[in-house]
């Protein structure tokens, strides 16, 4: 690995077999094994990419396309069928609302609980307990069981743990887009505040303006490669473009069914 790089993946793919009528009990597995068939899909074809030391990139593309599947094997929730991923540093990551999370827990439990899966011990979230409380803004909720929480005040908890685990590696998926435009503000000022002090940050949107005001640099995936790199700006640009050319490919092709 490079000294320079703080996330290095190289030839990584990833496939997922998908079910036509997969049976659960064990009679039906035994009476319809044919329920059992599948195909397999590639959701990523030999992606490769790295990212610097205390660079922010997003990574952008349709649904489907792999960036949330690039992002669990970077947090080795899942990992990859062939290829390798390299990462220096301590990770911290915002991915699935309630990821991490148990409901009929606390919000102040359930922060030890959050902040115990990225590695800090007891003894570190206590010092930052009240930190955290404090910027999540749910201290009339704090002790209340989470499944009580709407998405967003999830989202602010969640939020909260992630940026004090004080990680070198941030990841976040999609999980900004819940909560008040206040908050997420909020949000994207500390992610600016860790960006300057190092902190590399990589993040998965649909919000383009999202990316551009945090991002040095954004990676296009389509179809489980890497399509294009660069400027946030530029690799925008071209993305929209392709994009509305397949809203006009569909389109032609409905009126002539």
């Amino acid at each position: 690995m490079k000294p320079e790089n703080a996330i290095e993946v190289s030839e990584v793919i990833k496939k997922f077999r998908v079910y036509q009528d997969k049976g659960h009990t064990l009679k039906e597995k035994t009476l319809f094994q044919k329920r059992r068939n599948y195909e397999t899909r590639s959701v990523l074809k030999g992606i490769t990419f790295s990212v610097r030391k205390g660079e922010a990139v997003g990574l952008i593309g349709h649904n489907g396309c792999g960036k949330s599947t690039t992002l669990k094997l970077l947090t080795k929730i899942m990992y990859p069928d062939s290829g390798t991923i390299s990462m220096h540093g301590r990770v911290s990551s915002l991915l699935e609302l309630g990821a991490g999370f148990h409901p009929d827990m606390s919000g102040r439990e359930n922060i030890y609980i959050n902040a115990s899966i990225f590695g800090l011990t007891r003894k570190e979230i206590g010092e930052r307990e009240k930190e955290i409380i404090s910027f999540s803004e749910l201290e009339e909720y704090i002790d209340n069981p989470v499944r009580t929480y709407s998405s967003g005040m999830y989202m602010r908890l969640a939020f909260a743990v992630a940026i004090n685990v004080k990680a070198d590696i941030l990841l976040i998926d999609e999980i900004l887009a819940v909560g008040d435009v206040s908050f997420q503000e909020k949000c994207f000022e500390w992610l600016r505040k860790l960006k300057a002090e190092g902190i590399t940050i990589v993040i998965v949107s649909h919000s383009l303006g999202q990316i551009e005001q945090i991002c040095d640099r954004s990676i296009w995936i389509d179809s489980g490669i890497v399509r294009e790199s660069g400027r946030p700006e530029e690799v925008h640009l071209h993305y929209l473009e392709y994009m509305e050319c397949r809203k006009k490919a569909r389109m032609e092709k409905e009126k002539k069914v």
